[in-house]
């Protein structure tokens, strides 16, 4: 009995109840003008639902009267999008007829099935007379008329109900995004998505590379026991430790401010950082740079910095002070990157790590690709990317 009539409670039956309301407001000035044409109102309603703006109006109506649970989910079932194509304006139309059919039949039903509780129950101890336009009805007293009067508030419970049920129906089919809609939604959803990945690698890449650098000076100064080098490579984990949090703050910009421009990203052309930031950890690091960098497009750059930087952390952290030969080549029509490395009996396997993971992805979102792995004795980096 208790989930019968648990609709009642819930203010998503008078909101919608509401909803089927309104149309009849303007029915009844209609018909206080013009009673003997009352399908004036409908035929309105067809230039009325070509207007582009009156789709994006109902799609709030619905999303606030029909649904208030999904208003403020990004992935509502109303479009609150003005109509693009005449396939969505002839839906709103239609849209707009359902709505007041079933404001006619919530009309009639809210005003009729009370007055027909009063009847029966007045039936039951006196005589009625009901006067209707097509014929004259009348009842003696019964008893029995007292036991119908529940049913039209029966009647009237699922009518109000279903109804209810029922627009919130229609207006999915018929307010729902279109295809073209539900498509950019799920452009701008992938979006979201590659750009949380995006700034993942950035924080694996940065902070991995500032931690990677601090152990191996903090490990190297210890054992070294020179003051002079103690205060170099304190120096060097300063440094690091200060780029590492600026990559950290301009991250955490980005998630604060949707629209900050990633102009400030670090590119190729600061690559002489993490050169000299390997270098202060006691890597013998050879680098040979050819081709103008500034020419490289902003994407292929930034990317490229963080690809230098995580084969940098990772030489660091797998095999330590070792020779490493970079190679950065600009061509025509692509960018050519390229870290070697004496391998070690630490190396890590061709699908393990999230950062050689992270380079792939790097290189195949931009079109190009990456190849890591041991290669005739060294244990090589080599990515192309297309500056197209």
């Amino acid at each position: 009995m208790a989930r019968f009539l648990r609709p009642l409670v819930r203010g998503t039956t008078y909101t919608r109840l509401l909803h089927l309301w309104v149309p009849m407001l303007f029915v009844s000035v209609w018909m206080f003008i013009d009673m003997s044409k009352p399908w004036v109102p409908a035929a309105l309603l067809v230039p009325l639902g070509l207007i582009p703006a009156v789709r994006r109006g109902e799609g709030v109506q619905a999303r606030y009267m029909l649904a208030p649970g999904e208003r403020d989910t990004p992935e509502s079932a109303f479009s609150v999008s003005p109509a693009v194509t005449w396939r969505d304006r002839l839906r709103t139309v239609l849209w707009l007829e359902a709505r007041m059919v079933l404001g006619w039949i919530t009309a009639f039903a809210t005003v009729w099935l009370p007055v027909s509780v009063l009847v029966l129950t007045e039936a039951s101890f006196r005589p009625v007379t009901i006067d209707t336009p097509i014929v004259t009805l009348h009842a003696d007293p019964h008893w029995a008329y007292a036991l119908l009067a529940p049913l039209p508030l029966l009647a009237l419970y699922g009518t109000i109900v279903g109804l209810g049920e029922l627009i919130a129906l229609i207006a999915r089919r018929l307010l729902g995004p279109s295809p073209a809609e539900r498509l950019a939604a799920l452009e701008e959803r992938t979006e979201q998505l590659l750009e949380r990945n995006r700034i993942a690698r950035e924080l694996h890449d940065s902070i991995g590379h500032a931690l990677t650098v601090a152990v191996v000076q903090a490990g190297a100064a210890r054992a070294a026991g020179d003051p002079a080098f103690t205060e170099r490579a304190l120096a060097a984990i300063e440094d690091t430790g200060r780029a590492a949090l600026e990559d950290l703050e301009r991250v955490l910009g980005v998630l604060r401010e949707a629209e900050r421009p990633v102009s400030s990203r670090p590119t190729l052309a600061d690559a002489d950082r993490l050169l000299e930031s390997a270098r202060a950890s006691g890597a013998k690091v050879d680098a040979e740079v050819t081709g103008p960098l500034d020419t490289v497009p902003g994407p292929v750059s930034r990317e490229g910095y963080r690809i230098l930087q995580e084969s940098l952390t990772n030489v660091l952290r797998h095999a330590g002070s070792v020779p490493v030969q970079v190679r950065v080549e600009v061509r025509d029509e692509s960018l050519e990157l390229e870290v070697r490395n004496l391998l070690t009996s630490d190396i890590p396997g061709p699908g393990r790590g999230s950062g050689l993971r992270g380079i792939r992805e790097r290189a195949a979102l931009l079109g190009g690709r990456a190849r890591t792995g041991p290669d005739q004795g060294e244990w090589q980096v080599h990515v192309e990317l297309p500056l197209s």
